[in-house]
């Protein structure tokens, strides 16, 4: 038997879904239901990702918005929120993400961990996530919005797959052992130009205290994390916004370099 989808929540669906397929950002979808009503919010992100899934694409992990207490206080929330991360949006080390793929990309540098074992409690603990954690590296997550102009609230980001749009992973795994993930720096550059930095107390107070929330979290919803997922744990620092033609690199003391270019805009194309 079909579950019936609250007519609401399945609108917001439909209107992110055609945002994303018609390159055109719709309006927020946060008046179709309560301001704080978070589990409409996720059920909206989860028709979505169903839908993807069923196109054949797979989960390969989950990425932490909203761990910064700054971005906390402007909308107006105390706890972070996550989204799915699909095998589609993975573009390698280096790479180019092609002219018209996002709609409007900004980017931030993270510390990215990589599960080797399962994290199935629901009260989990940072020696539970540090036992399962097979190696860290540094990440860019280039986030995008469907929204119009970026006008979002807390459930607008939620519905909207946490405003996921494509990550990038740097090539050279560092165990845990290696790295304090809380001293951590980080210092972002577009063009060779500096426009982003920070440290990993920036992200909930550490990545590790990141990770534990989202595991925890998950647990309790029924549906943990698992070995071999990648975890996005947060910004260290400012997104930058992204415009055709653009370069960025991040650094992040012990874990090395992350790089990744955005194509010259098509002829014709005004982004």
């Amino acid at each position: 038997m079909t579950a019936v989808v609250p007519s609401a929540v399945a609108q917001a669906a439909k209107a992110l879904a055609e945002a994303a397929r018609s390159s055109t950002p719709c309006p927020p979808v946060r008046d179709l239901f309560a301001a704080d009503d978070v589990a409409a919010a996720y059920a909206v992100q989860r028709i979505n990702i169903e839908q993807r899934l069923a196109a054949g694409l797979r989960v390969v992990g989950r990425k932490i918005g909203l761990t910064s207490p700054a971005v906390q206080r402007q909308l107006g929330v105390d706890r972070p929120d996550f989204g799915a991360l699909l095998s589609d949006m993975a573009v390698a080390d280096g790479g180019t993400v092609p002219a018209g793929r996002l709609l409007q990309p900004k980017v931030e540098a993270e510390v990215a961990l990589v599960l080797g074992a399962d994290l199935p409690h629901a009260q989990s603990t940072v020696a539970d996530v540090i036992r399962a954690v097979d190696f860290a590296l540094p990440a860019l997550e280039i986030v995008d919005s469907r929204v119009t102009d970026w006008d979002i609230s807390l459930v607008d980001t939620i519905a909207d797959n946490a405003s996921s749009g494509l990550f990038v992973l740097g090539g050279a795994p560092m165990p845990l052992s290696a790295v304090d993930l809380r001293g951590v720096r980080m210092t972002m550059t577009r063009a060779g130009e500096r426009v982003s930095e920070g440290n990993g107390t920036d992200c909930l107070d550490g990545p590790l205290n990141a990770a534990v929330w989202l595991a925890s979290t998950l647990a309790a919803m029924g549906d943990p994390l698992r070995a071999g997922d990648i975890v996005l744990t947060g910004a260290l620092g400012p997104m930058a916004v992204a415009a055709p033609g653009d370069t960025f690199e991040a650094r992040i003391s012990g874990l090395g370099s992350v790089r990744v270019g955005f194509a010259a805009a098509e002829q014709g194309d005004p982004r």
